[in-house]
């Protein structure tokens, strides 16, 4: 049995690529108005809740100031973005993938068993447990999976251009569209966060392997 479904790895690098360039054109996007606000609008900088530092040009797509050939990227990855989170979601339903590698149980939210968890990737023991991921991991990629990815399709959505007269219901929701805003910007550098431990992780673990079995769904029995 695959350690890694097709489906799973389908949607792994898919998703990576559309999270680096709507990361990077998002760069862009924010370097056009640097203030966060909250509520249904906000402009002059003692509205601001954060002003964020303007990014220079080697972190942003395109590589030069340009917010129109910004957005024309984030628009072309952010629909396959969001198809595929879907994607992936009916195939761990469908596969038991969620419910048997992912979902965590009662057992694992006691204190001594995250302690224990904690302790062991202090060592650098990330192969512990007795199913594929450890509670650590099942816990990140939950929240991942569940909250982080889910937000950044909503709340781009609350803030897209001429999408509030269907989607306004879920902008009033969270706060308003300044609130969209900051809550977009907030979530996209969450994900950030954890794909730099992501990555950090995957070369502590032995990345020729993680990377293989990403690739060609490696054996189970390995794990």
């Amino acid at each position: 049995m695959k350690r890694h479904s097709f489906s799973t790895r389908v949607w792994h690098w898919s998703n990576l690529v559309c999270v680096v360039v709507l990361f990077m054109s998002g760069l862009t996007i924010s370097n056009a108005h640097r203030r966060l606000y909250w509520g249904d609008w906000g402009f002059a900088p003692e509205q601001a809740w954060l002003e964020v530092p303007r990014f220079p040009d080697w972190m942003t797509i395109p590589g030069y100031y340009s917010l129109a050939v910004a957005r024309d990227w984030h628009i072309l990855m952010a629909w396959p973005f969001a198809l595929m989170l879907l994607f992936m979601w009916v195939a761990m339903l469908v596969n038991r993938h969620f419910k048997r590698d992912i979902a965590t149980s009662r057992k694992e939210w006691k204190p001594a068993n995250i302690a224990a968890d904690v302790k062991a990737h202090l060592k650098l023991d990330f192969d512990h447990g007795g199913g594929k991921y450890n509670f650590l991991q099942k816990l990140a990629y939950g929240v991942v999976l569940g909250v982080f990815l889910p937000m950044m399709v909503f709340t781009g959505i609350g803030i897209s251009p001429g999408m509030e007269p269907t989607f306004g219901w879920m902008v009033d929701l969270m706060g308003g569209r300044q609130s969209a805003r900051s809550l977009h910007f907030i979530f996209a550098f969450l994900l950030f966060g954890f794909f730099v431990v992501h990555v950090l992780l995957v070369l502590l673990a032995g990345p020729f392997r993680q990377i293989r079995d990403m690739i060609t769904g490696g054996r189970r029995d390995e794990a």
